[in-house]
């Protein structure tokens, strides 16, 4: 890498790891801005945008390949002005050009390579780029000369294509509104789920696996409302043989980013926020529906990292973990039988040969070459049992102690506020399942820290923090995870402090996201940068999108509060997407999770009681116990003579203590219950119909 001061770019005052990777290239590098947009306009040369982010390996292949060669930097220099930009930085940039990269391309990716006329509009994408032609891949030497070539020759005919391309962008059909759903979709998202469902080795689909968190989430909450076994099972397999799997870091503990074949053992070794996240809900909720101690501990674990590895001091939470060090995926947590043998003892090493499937060859193939190496990809053939586990365990330490001694991967330690608010949810659901402070505490540090931090003068949220620095106006997804996180904390603690906030942030998303014209949430807010187009974000790919966590917020801000016009919305909401999501309901399933919760049965239950009482902590205890993922848990604290009537709609002042006892008020698809003192009569009103 070239490490010349001399060499530095116009990333050198940037903020993005991302973009301070490639400060040093040859490339005379620029940030999305007016100054790189003035000066291609300036000198009549077009724009070479390349997108990634900072823990994408084959962006590091690249960027050492390419973007690091003084031929290849030379010649882009001559032919275009380059701007870099971070998608996790930037989605609504990479969002955008992303899809004019599926539009042209048919598929998509990062390194994510976009050649644009000054004024933003594209006509040629693509992803990664050899430096040279192989294997019928143009590389970037060529691709350059050949767009040099057009853009003297042929530019007309470019512009002409920039411009069709632009108008096709413009004229997606983003929404087609229409009657709103009924348990025929979610019906139909479980079949296609059902089809694609791989009953050996558990996920969907062949290779590469992807954990889709949401796609178990949904299937749990599919068996809740129908008693199907084979949607729970489904999710069961699914969850085992991630746990069992090399995508699980076995000694480290947390998820790698996918699996690149079908069985769960070779991953893409990255390691990324949303992922811990989303995949600890899935075993947390998996753990409520069916008390498996596997899915209690898998989840502690993850936490375990995160709170260990990927938490700052402030007590926010970083963004990832590189898959490579020291130039190599993977070299960090890969083992070789000779290294364990000269670690362990013998009867250690047989326990770690004999469960973890160390070979001395190694255990997997190299992706790039198919040829096997002499390491191995710690995973299990099945569960150890209980006496087992406990020796393991010691042995994991020692393993631990003395991987940390290697080259870490790099992390990414810029804090965003939407990873951040996924990461509260669940560390909030887990302090409500397994009923751990610890967790609670982290949740609401890291809440403190992004309203401490993250918010400005005028309440608005900000995306990104990095060495002190708050930037970048907050999008859809800030909000809506961030919400989401609130929530999950007001139901952990029936603090109204975060209730309260929830519901000033959620007035902050409808005022600046919220289409009144159609309806639906943009992506950005509408005081943001303009960029060829406004978007709505609908697929609930590796990350939900904002527009499906706000259906299921506007709900539950409506059942808790009482307030109908929530509720409305939300409606509206529904209808929006209602065709597209209809037409492939498998791409949608973070929606039809919210959209579950809008058919019913769901549950408002207000415990009235003394908050300090124990009868009343043992009512939201049991209640807790229970797999109720369509409920609001509300506590009315008999001690206040008046609650926050400004909140909660007047509904709740005239929920008493019926004869001066902890009184349950239930409330199914909004007809109420008589209210009961009973624990058991209380969990009788919440029992599925089908049980």
């Amino acid at each position: 890498m070239i490490t010349r001061e001399a060499e530095l770019n116009k990333l050198k005052s940037e903020k993005s790891p991302y973009l301070l990777q490639h400060a040093h290239n040859p490339v005379d590098w620029y940030p999305w801005g007016e100054e790189a947009f003035n000066k291609a306009r300036k000198e009549n040369k077009p724009i070479f945008l390349s997108i990634g982010y900072s823990t994408c390996h084959w962006c590091h292949v690249m960027a050492h390949e390419s973007f690091e060669d003084e031929e290849v930097a030379e010649l882009m220099n001559r032919v275009f002005v380059s701007i870099k930009v971070d998608r996790e930085e930037r989605p609504d940039i990479d969002k955008l050009y992303m899809t004019v990269c599926q539009m042209m391309t048919g598929s998509g990716g990062w390194p994510l390579t976009i050649i644009m006329t000054p004024e933003k509009k594209p006509f040629f994408a693509g992803t990664y780029f050899p430096k040279t032609t192989r294997f019928g891949r143009i590389g970037l030497m060529d691709l350059i000369k050949r767009i040099e070539e057009l853009w003297k020759n042929q530019r007309n005919e470019l512009l002409n294509s920039a411009d069709q391309i632009t108008f096709s962008l413009q004229n997606i059909d983003q929404e087609s509104p229409g009657e709103k759903f009924s348990d025929s979709t979610l019906k139909k998202a479980y079949r296609q789920l059902a089809v694609q469902f791989d009953s050996v080795n558990g996920g969907f689909a062949n290779r590469p696996k992807f954990p889709t968190p949401h796609n178990l989430i949904f299937l749990l909450r599919y068996w809740k409302r129908t008693g199907d076994d084979k949607a729970l099972k489904m999710v069961q397999k699914t969850l085992l043989e991630m746990r069992k799997g090399g995508i699980y870091d076995h000694i480290g503990f947390g998820f790698h980013r996918y699996s690149t074949d079908s069985v769960w053992l070779v991953p893409h070794f990255e390691k990324m926020l949303y992922d811990q996240a989303l995949i600890a809900v899935a075993y947390i909720e998996a753990y409520q529906a069916i008390k498996d101690d596997l899915y209690k501990k898998t989840a502690r674990e993850i936490f375990s990292y995160v709170l260990r590895d990927m938490t700052s001091i402030e007590m926010g939470f970083y963004s990832a973990e590189d898959a490579d060090s020291e130039g190599e995926e993977g070299k960090f947590y890969v083992w070789s039988k000779k290294e364990l043998r000269e670690i362990l003892e013998k009867e250690e090493l047989n326990l770690i040969i004999n469960n973890y499937n160390i070979q001395e060859s190694g255990n997997y193939l190299e992706e790039s070459s198919g040829k096997k190496t002499n390491n191995n990809i710690l995973h299990l053939k099945k569960v150890p049992d209980k006496e087992c586990q406990e020796k393991i365990e010691n042995i994991r330490l020692n393993l631990f102690k003395i991987r940390e001694k290697r080259i870490h991967p790099h992390k990414d330690e810029k804090i965003l506020t939407d990873w951040n608010g996924l990461m509260i949810a669940a560390l909030a659901k887990a302090a409500i399942a397994f009923q751990e402070d610890k967790y609670l505490d982290a949740a609401k540090n890291a809440a403190n820290f992004i309203l401490s931090n993250l918010r400005e003068s005028n309440n608005k949220l900000l995306h990104r923090y990095k060495d002190g620095v708050s930037e970048i106006k907050g999008y859809l997804t800030d909000y809506a995870f961030f919400i989401w996180g609130l929530i999950e904390l007001y139901e952990a603690t029936f603090d109204i402090y975060y209730l309260k906030t929830a519901l000033e942030l959620h007035k902050i998303q409808i005022e600046d996201f919220w289409d009144p014209k159609i309806g639906g949430f943009y992506l950005t807010a509408k005081d943001s940068e303009k960029i060829l187009t406004k978007q709505k974000e609908i697929y609930d790919g590796a990350i939900p999108s904002g527009n499906s966590i706000a259906m299921l917020n506007l709900l539950r801000l409506s059942f808790i509060t009482g307030n109908y016009e929530l509720e409305e919305k939300s409606d509206t909401l529904n209808r929006v997407f209602s065709e597209k999501i209809k037409a492939n309901p498998l791409a949608y399933t973070q929606f039809l999770v919210a959209i579950d919760f809008a058919i019913g049965p769901s549950y408002s239950l207000v415990i009235s009681g003394k908050s300090e009482a124990e009868n009343t902590k043992k009512f939201i205890d049991q209640i807790n116990n229970e797999y109720l993922p369509n409920k609001v848990l509300i506590l009315r604290k008999t001690e206040q003579d008046v609650p926050d009537i400004d909140i909660f709609s007047n509904f709740v002042e005239f929920f008493y203590e019926y004869k001066d006892k902890t009184t349950a008020y239930v409330c199914i698809n909004k007809t109420c219950k008589p209210p009961t003192n009973d624990l058991n009569k209380t969990l009788e009103y919440l029992k599925p119909k089908w049980k």
